[in-house]
């Protein structure tokens, strides 16, 4: 029971994700984004009404016509943002390094910390009824 569970909360966002994703991709109207054969959902097209990957390369577009709640924040948050791009830049291979750490590493670890908490909250609650 308890494998089924970890494996389930390991699959489950990454199904949801792509389920959303594609359930989205036919309400696009605009070409799609493609780089090195690899196609996006959104497109590169400047456009005030919605996010699209020029906020990748040009977040100053998307701070200036986005970005409404965190204003206040772009100070603290763009350290971080650039700083974790340039330390992706900087290990030669910006598009391994992505998906090494942002979509393996960081969600295991996020999955492992998950499942510690779920294990101690159970073992918390056995205790407190002895």
């Amino acid at each position: 029971m308890r494998l089924v569970r970890n494996l389930m909360l390991l699959i489950l966002p990454y199904l949801i994700m792509v389920l959303i994703n594609e359930a989205y991709r036919p309400t696009i109207k605009e070409k799609p984004y493609s780089m090195h054969g690899i196609t996006a959902i959104n497109s590169d097209i400047r456009t005030p009404k919605k996010c699209t990957w020029v906020a990748h390369s040009d977040t100053k577009y998307c701070e200036q016509h986005h970005v409404r709640f965190l204003k206040g924040y772009l100070g603290i948050t763009n350290k971080i943002y650039f700083g974790a791009i340039n330390a992706l830049r900087s290990t030669g291979n910006y598009g391994a390094a992505n998906i090494i750490f942002l979509v393996v590493l960081c969600p295991l670890f996020i999955w492992y910390a998950l499942i510690k908490i779920i294990d101690y909250t159970i073992e918390i609650k056995k205790l407190k009824q002895v």
